[in-house]
């Protein structure tokens, strides 16, 4: 059973950066094509940022010009970096594969208000 262990979020004003951070357990994740999602309060959780084994990126246009999904295969993890962050941005994330195959961590809070 892979885990997932997502860290780094917080509370931060806006136009300011966090670097999440997400380990997976087992020895295949290097394969694994992984995404980083984000559930705001009351909405359904959204698919923000893609990046397969190869390294190749997506992300929703909303965060386009501001994130950046990278991974680590050596470490097992998935980073997201997050700048300009904006209000809207507020959301618990969480990682998994592309796809969600995987059982939910527990996420990190981000927060962005002044």
């Amino acid at each position: 059973q892979v885990q997932l262990v997502e860290s780094g979020g917080g509370l931060v004003q806006p136009g300011g950066s966090l670097r999440l951070s997400c380990v997976a357990s087992g020895s295949y994740f290097r394969f694994y094509h992984m995404g980083w999602y984000r559930q705001a309060p009351g909405k359904q959780r959204e698919l923000v940022a893609t990046v397969t084994s190869g390294g190749s990126t997506n992300y929703l246009d909303s965060v386009k010009g501001r994130f950046t999904i990278s991974r680590d295969n050596a470490k097992n993890t998935v980073y997201l970096q997050m700048n300009s962050l904006k209000p809207e941005d507020t959301a618990v994330y969480y990682c998994n594969t592309n796809g969600a195959a995987l059982d939910w961590g527990q996420g990190t809070q981000v927060t962005v208000s002044s």
